[in-house]
């Protein structure tokens, strides 16, 4: 397989943001429904951006919920937020080895550039594509479209990669190959039903699939 560009989504496959993402959930929830939402129910809003996610919680409160998790996110993202083991070590050697290398995610540019920033990520990528770029979020193939037209690359050579279905999704909507991560919080088996063409058990087994 001839891979140029390796497109990655962030939180949950670059970055372990998921007990952060949990706790504001949680943490906004009990402010407006207290004692409704558990640690179980809020594992489905992650991946989607939070507009979305809190329209099924309260549509008339969407604004008021959003700016409530963001707050408290922000306030407590560096006590959270690690890096997954192997990841700073294969990006590095995907960037030395000449790839074109982009993150496609449903976060805000600001919370996107916080992580990067403190997990030392930040100078590996030459395309960054968030929610505030596009009309379509993932699984509508725009944001990884534009990732690609910004790198002039064609969507034979290109792979997508995430730990959600979403990420899946707009891969193949997108007409890339796609991997998923076998740590995503919503269980390999649930990832596995949407046919990644490839299931990464460590994000080192990404440089054997690209051939480095």
């Amino acid at each position: 397989m001839n891979v140029q560009t390796i497109l990655f989504d962030l939180d949950g496959t670059l970055i372990d943001t998921n007990e952060l993402i949990i706790a504001s959930f949680l943490h906004t929830l009990e402010q407006y429904f207290p004692g409704k939402y558990t640690r179980e129910d809020v594992l489905d809003f992650i991946g989607p951006p939070l507009p979305d996610s809190f329209r099924k919680v309260h549509p008339e409160k969407v604004d008021e919920l959003v700016e409530a998790y963001r707050e408290h996110n922000l306030a407590h993202h560096d006590r959270y937020v690690t890096v997954y083991d192997g990841v700073k070590e294969t990006v590095e050697t995907l960037k030395h080895n000449g790839f074109q290398l982009g993150i496609v995610t449903t976060k805000m540019r600001p919370s996107v550039d916080k992580g990067l920033r403190l997990t030392r990520l930040d100078s590996y990528f030459d395309i960054i594509v968030s929610l505030d770029d596009v009309h379509h979020p993932k699984p509508h193939p725009e944001p990884v479209m534009r990732a690609m037209k910004a790198l002039d690359a064609k969507a034979s050579e290109t792979i997508m990669i995430g730990d959600n279905y979403h990420d899946i999704q707009a891969g193949k909507n997108a007409g890339t190959k796609t991997a998923g991560v076998a740590w995503t919080i919503k269980g390999r088996e649930k990832l596995e039903q949407f046919k990644p063409d490839f299931m990464l058990e460590h994000m080192t087994d990404l440089l054997k699939i690209v051939g480095v």
